[in-house]
């Protein structure tokens, strides 16, 4: 009966140690399901994108005889050259954090047996892997390179010369480097990410700051005409859905285990 009692209270204590333990998946699953509504949700209604658009965008009539009857203009705030300036800093900014996070992961396998950060070791493992899985590989090397989608400054909607091309539509024309989705936007959701990483009391004072760069810099593309409202909002939201993909797919009971023994 003591043997039966125990063993039920053991079964008890794993089963919440697994509810519990489960998380990180469930948070990865419910984000990625998020994505793919959003998706659907952009897709559905294409009007969201061209309307968020045209907020930024100021029309003005058209010069050449041949162009009479289309659309013409610009979005100003492509033109002003500290936001330039700012861009490339918000664009660069992931690419100068990964080198120096490289960096202490080395320092972190520098130890050795008690001194071994594990917990430190994996924040660094989690943050680079999803920076290379998310704005590089998937982002870049995928997306941007194979779907098609024109920008809206390349939109006949805004003076342009091509088509407007749903959010995830693989019939548009673009050539290279195109809309969907944003790199920049994908890079600010890894930026992002970091606060989770960061101990305190530096989460405190850095959370701030790394989250109005990591909204700001999406916003920017959209106010350029470098990017549709959908083109920024996934692929930010495709560097967090990453992120803790990997936060999942890392997780290890070992540590909680030893402590309930």
């Amino acid at each position: 009966m003591v043997i039966s009692t125990l063993g039920l209270s053991r079964a008890r204590a794993t089963w919440r140690f697994a509810a519990s333990n489960d998380a990180p998946a469930r948070a990865f699953i419910g984000l990625l399901c998020l994505w793919w509504l959003l998706l659907l949700l952009f897709n559905a209604f294409p009007q969201i994108d061209i309307y968020a658009s045209k907020h930024f965008f100021v029309q003005e009539a058209c010069k050449a005889a041949a162009t009479v009857g289309g659309t013409c203009g610009y979005f100003p705030y492509r033109q002003e050259t500290y936001l330039g300036l700012l861009r490339i800093l918000f664009f660069r900014l992931p690419y100068l954090i990964a080198p120096m996070m490289l960096w202490k992961l080395a320092v972190c396998y520098w130890h050795c047996g008690t001194t071994f950060n594990v917990a430190r070791a994996r924040a660094f493992k989690v943050a680079l892997g999803s920076l290379i899985i998310g704005p590089v590989i998937l982002v870049n090397v995928l997306l941007k390179a194979h779907w098609g989608r024109p920008r809206p400054w390349q939109t006949l909607d805004f003076g342009g010369h091509l088509d407007f091309v749903h959010a995830g539509s693989m019939a548009g024309k673009c050539m290279s480097n195109c809309s969907f989705v944003s790199g920049e936007a994908a890079g600010a959701g890894w930026v992002f990410c970091l606060i989770f990483l960061i101990p305190q009391p530096a989460r405190s004072a850095l959370a701030l700051p790394l989250s109005a760069v990591s909204f700001l810099a999406p916003a920017m593309r959209v106010a350029f005409g470098a990017h549709y409202l959908s083109d920024v909002i996934l692929g930010w939201l495709s560097s967090i859905v990453i992120f803790a993909g990997l936060l999942a797919l890392t997780d290890s009971p070992q540590g909680k285990k030893k402590s309930e023994i």
